[in-house]
């Protein structure tokens, strides 16, 4: 369920944002178009809104800017107490504990929305989580991810080898633990489901997702 990363996002809490910002040479490209992209998905999301891995609140505050209300779905104490923080003045957000498996469902939904955090799922995992969002999404109501995700387990190979060549050892780590998946996979699991999908490319490693619940 994405969980056995905790860890990790406990300890990067506080230099979260500062990654974000491309600082980091190794994930430059990663978070090329960071804000761009959160933009986006806040443009491209409508009505009441669920965020999962809502992280430091980032994406949420371009949702709150557009006028939705938000119910943010975060597993880490250490992400949420940011999160928090940088939302103490805001209204129309709610901060609950959870994933993207386990959480408290709450009425009917118009928009699901992800950031940088879909891959902690396996492929298995994925597929439960669409099913679940089905269930809640209203008629016309919208999945949009975006996440880094390869065209092909071949572009996801090339990747990893890239990474090594430029020594990016972070990266390659990163490319080869965790559960990046391919736009094929994801493509199957929606049309499966019932969405209609399309996928946008916004830098080497991120694409977004918008699918619609038909």
């Amino acid at each position: 369920m994405g969980r056995e990363f905790l860890d990790i996002f406990e300890s990067w809490a506080e230099s979260y944002d500062h990654s974000v910002s491309g600082k980091d040479e190794q994930y430059r490209e990663v978070f090329r178009n960071y804000e761009a992209i959160l933009e986006e998905v806040a443009l491209l999301s409508h009505g009441d809104v669920i965020e999962f891995g809502a992280g430091t609140g980032n994406l949420t505050e371009k949702l709150l800017e557009k006028g939705h209300k938000v119910t943010a779905i975060e597993p880490s104490k250490a992400m949420k107490k940011l999160f928090q923080k940088k939302m103490m003045a805001k209204s129309n957000v709610t901060i609950m504990d959870g994933d993207f498996l386990e959480f408290p469902v709450p009425k009917k939904v118009d928009t699901i929305v992800s950031t940088y955090a879909f891959h902690h799922l396996t492929d298995e995992e994925k597929a439960k989580a669409i099913s679940i969002y089905r269930e809640l999404l209203k008629t016309g109501g919208k999945v949009v991810f975006a996440d880094t995700m390869f065209p092909s387990k071949a572009d996801h190979k090339q990747a990893i080898e890239k990474a090594k060549t430029a020594h990016y050892d972070d990266l390659a780590h990163d490319l080869q633990t965790e559960y990046y998946t391919t736009i094929p996979y994801l493509q199957n699991i929606m049309t499966a489901n019932d969405f209609q999908v399309k996928f946008k490319q916004w830098n080497d490693f991120v694409w977004i997702m918008e699918a619609v619940k038909q």
